[in-house]
């Protein structure tokens, strides 16, 4: 007997008493305001975590105008991208680096740092941080500075910046494991639309017709509003009834619960929500290491400490395809994209090219890419086209290296027109997010249920690691234009 408690149409439980009642004598919070404030809470702190790096790699041509010596110049600020000779600092190249590096690291330092640093000081400590830190960027907007100088403080605050998210999304990640499914899909579906909110937000800071620093003060202080919600969403969480039960349960009952949300999220996470970052990934990828796979009717489970070199002889080929997918999109996005004008006349169009078609493109299409395997998992993990369509996607390196970037000293331009770079940029976008998708829910079904811890930190290392790669790629990419 089990009570099923539904929430904006999704259910919170099935089979087990998870949303109001008593069964077997223990007694279960039957608030409904209680629950939707908590799922609404889990919304916004998903949303918070993945706000830094968007909106630092949507600003790109506020700083690339920065580090160019423009920072007076209304016109130039946030309208226009400063690429060739005057991007001595390789600004795209660095951000993405400097982003991508802490995930590695802290992939590395989770077990250490989960242990010895307790949950409310990682969350709590991680979300004051970034909220300085973002205060600091916005400060700045008003600082008159020289390009060196700002260039050290902006690339400390990126590294600073994302390592602390890197803590802020594991940990929070690991409350949700205690959470019906739910909450974790609307955690989540926040996720999903930091990207989007970002390179909105960044699109009605040009559009408002005010000065170009008063319009990136405004843009910057966004994010810190939003780091602020978050901060209070956290707070609030343990004054909740609802919460309160779920998050004070005892370590073995959090685990045993854990298995079972994250088992029913498979089935339901992406048509409610989808990951949009590299950082969200590392945390969606759990979800699906989770997952219980299905062995062979004569392959007997092994008792004791499963072997790491035994789990990588099985989802090697899978874990490769997801380090490409990976080096593949960081390679080019943002550091070669961004890079990338209107061939058209200067004009609206022209101004607003880059946002629309570049970031907003990209993240609305990785979404759908990634909600397509809710519908078809095709090819399947025993099939040999997957390592192919994910090699097709190197393709669109030199694709995106022969667009119109203006400003180049080796490649020539054989794609100029906006029609080519945006039909790029769909297929580029759609295939990332199908790719991860597919490779996160492949790769469970390829170990038993007792290796599926050390395939989840298998997966994440290398997950981490086709990240970093990509980022270091950019380099070469970029020089070779």
């Amino acid at each position: 007997m089990g009570v099923v408690v539904r929430s904006g149409g999704g259910s919170l439980g099935g089979g087990r008493a998870r949303g109001g009642g008593c069964v077997l004598g223990v007694t279960f919070p039957t608030d409904p305001h209680s629950y939707h404030l908590v799922g609404i809470s889990f919304f916004i702190l998903g949303l918070g975590t993945l706000l830094p790096w968007n909106f630092f790699i949507t600003a790109i041509p506020y700083f690339q105008a920065r580090l160019a010596g423009h920072s007076n110049s209304t016109a130039r600020t946030l309208s226009t991208n400063h690429t060739g000779s005057e991007d001595a600092f390789n600004f795209n190249n660095w951000v993405t680096l400097l982003s991508q590096l802490p995930l590695l690291l802290f992939t590395l330092l989770n077990s250490f740092l989960y242990q010895c640093i307790p949950e409310t000081v990682r969350i709590l400590g991680s979300l004051l941080a970034i909220l300085l830190l973002f205060a600091l960027t916005a400060a700045l907007v008003k600082v008159d500075m020289s390009p060196g100088p700002f260039f050290s403080i902006t690339m400390a605050s990126v590294c600073f910046i994302n390592s602390f998210s890197a803590v802020l999304q594991g940990s929070l990640f690991g409350q949700l494991g205690t959470m019906p499914s739910t909450y974790s899909t609307l955690f989540l579906s926040g996720q999903g639309l930091a990207g989007i909110f970002a390179a909105l937000a960044m699109l009605l800071s040009m559009a408002s017709g005010v000065d170009a620093q008063t319009s990136a003060l405004g843009y910057f202080i966004t994010p810190c509003v939003g780091i602020f919600m978050s901060i209070v969403c956290y707070l609030s969480l343990p004054h909740l009834k609802f919460a309160r039960y779920y998050l004070a349960k005892k370590p073995s009952q959090a685990q045993a619960q854990e298995l079972e949300t994250k088992a029913e999220l498979l089935h339901s996470d992406e048509k409610n929500g989808i990951p949009n970052s590299p950082q969200r990934v590392a945390l969606t990828l759990d979800l699906d290491l989770e997952k219980e796979p299905e062995p062979e009717p004569d392959e007997a489970q092994e008792p004791g400490k499963p072997s790491v070199f035994i789990v990588f002889q099985k989802i090697w080929l899978t874990a490769l395809c997801l380090v490409l997918v990976f080096t593949v999109t960081l390679s080019v996005f943002p550091a070669i994209t961004a890079m990338v004008t209107s061939s058209t006349s200067p004009g609206k169009w022209s101004q607003f090219f880059n946002p629309i078609c570049c970031f907003l493109l990209f993240n609305i299409m990785d979404c759908l890419g990634r909600s397509l395997t809710s519908y078809f998992l095709w090819p399947d993990e025993d099939s040999r086209l997957l390592p192919l369509l994910v090699c097709l996607r190197f393709l669109f390196v030199p694709l995106f290296m022969l667009c119109h970037v203006p400003q180049r000293s080796r490649l020539p331009i054989l794609f100029p027109q906006d029609a080519y770079f945006i039909t790029f940029m769909l297929l580029f976008a759609i295939s990332n997010g199908y790719l991860v998708s597919l490779t996160m829910c492949l790769a469970p079904r390829q170990v038993l249920p007792h290796e599926r811890e050390v395939a989840g930190a298998l997966m994440t290392f290398f997950l981490a690691l086709g990240l970093s790669c990509g980022a270091s790629l950019s380099f070469l990419f970029k020089a070779l234009l």
